[in-house]
């Protein structure tokens, strides 16, 4: 294989990347700007050698503890449980929400081979069960991964007396009714409030 070859194909590892837009992406690369090429690759080093996993949450951390949990100015009551770190910085970029994080890295999926012991079900219910929190947000997506995930970690809460709650779901802001999607309106209706 290629020098050229093995870039293509890394690049295709991306996700939303697939044959043609990596032979693009390696083509632009090697023909317009190998000074983006070489910081591309410095970055990608780099990443990979000094981001880690927080050791009380498990989002990207370059410390021990992340920027989020080593706040002591946010709610130690609330717990919100997101299945990546990605799902954590949509949260944070809304502003709204000035509790702790879990991130579980995952989410159910039996097919797949993943469980609660891959998902970190146990060190969620430690973190959950530690003095001052009071309420656990699961905001798991709306997949049928996500639901299942949260169903499970709302049934082991409930089992130890721990409050859980479900991100709201519902008709997005700004739409018009007729072009909701049934579910969506479905789902919308029955968590009225």
């Amino acid at each position: 294989m290629t020098a050229l070859d093995t870039l293509i194909e890394a690049l295709k590892r991306l996700p939303g990347v697939g044959q043609k837009s990596a032979q693009r992406m390696a083509y632009h690369l090697l023909q317009h700007d190998r000074l983006a090429m070489r910081r591309l690759a410095e970055a990608l080093t780099a990443a990979g050698e000094r981001i880690k996993h927080c050791e009380r949450c498990h989002t990207f951390s370059e410390t021990p503890l992340c920027n989020v949990c080593a706040d002591t100015k946010r709610d130690g009551r609330l717990l919100c449980v997101v299945e990546t770190p990605a799902d954590q910085a949509a949260l944070e970029r809304t502003g709204s929400y000035l509790g702790y994080y879990f991130v579980l890295l995952g989410r159910l999926s039996p097919l797949d081979g993943v469980g609660t012991r891959q998902i970190g079900a146990a060190e969620l219910l430690a973190r959950a069960g530690e003095a001052g929190v009071a309420e656990v947000i699961l905001a798991t997506s709306f997949t049928a991964e996500g639901e299942a995930t949260a169903h499970v970690l709302a049934e082991a809460l409930r089992a130890r007396g721990i409050k859980s709650t479900r991100l709201a779901r519902g008709v997005p802001v700004g739409s018009e009714l007729e072009y909701v999607d049934l579910g969506t309106i479905a789902h919308a209706l029955s968590d009225r409030r």
